[in-house]
């Protein structure tokens, strides 16, 4: 072998060992970088849509779940709490679910609903976000057909979640972002192919 194609040949190899380093160097460099624009495992979390099981949830009970840190009341109404619905539609500030920011549109109906049986809001009064407490029971000489009470400053919601006049809550409570995937479970914060 000559001289000149021993030079050529170190020549090569030196070019083809710098270039796979150079091209090592520069994965190692970019990988964490590309990493860094990904969001962290909390932002992810906190983010997320959320799958709630409601397969053991019996008429007239509601259970309570977090959501991009705020508490979602999911009510499943008996007939009886359905039919209550259209009663003191005057006593209420906006019934007909007006104001747009409340709910999605699949949700602007009398019972707030994809599925009438299912009520799903976030548990936090409109007022100064205060969690208000499930009163059930029908009192008759208070006008009261059931629904949700705020403690804090009188804040009254129906069993749609809508508000009551002359309190100091001034929207319905919010209907977040859901569908249901089955019949027994639901995804909170994607609504995407609402059913």
């Amino acid at each position: 072998m000559s001289e000149d194609d021993l030079d050529r040949n170190r020549r090569h190899f030196l070019t083809v060992a710098t270039a796979v380093t150079g091209v090592a160097g520069l994965t190692a460099a970019v990988i964490p970088f590309i990493s860094s624009l990904k969001p962290s495992a909390r932002a992810q979390a906190l983010g997320a849509p959320v799958e709630v099981s409601i397969g053991s949830l019996k008429p007239g009970e509601m259970i309570r779940v977090l959501w991009r840190g705020r508490l979602v009341f999911v009510l499943r109404r008996t007939e009886e709490m359905l039919s209550r619905l259209s009663a003191n539609i005057e006593n209420l500030r906006d019934p007909d679910s007006v104001e747009v920011e409340q709910q999605p549109d699949y949700a602007v109906n009398e019972t707030r609903s994809v599925r009438p049986e299912y009520l799903i809001v976030e548990g936090s009064c409109t007022h100064l976000g205060c969690a208000p407490i499930e009163d059930f029971e029908v009192r008759p000489t208070e006008s009261w057909g059931g629904g949700f009470f705020c403690p804090c400053h009188g804040s009254k919601f129906d069993l749609a979640g809508r508000v009551f006049k002359g309190v100091p809550a001034p929207t319905n409570l919010r209907v977040p972002p859901y569908r249901f995937i089955t019949d027994d479970l639901i995804m909170i914060g994607q609504d995407s192919g609402a059913v």
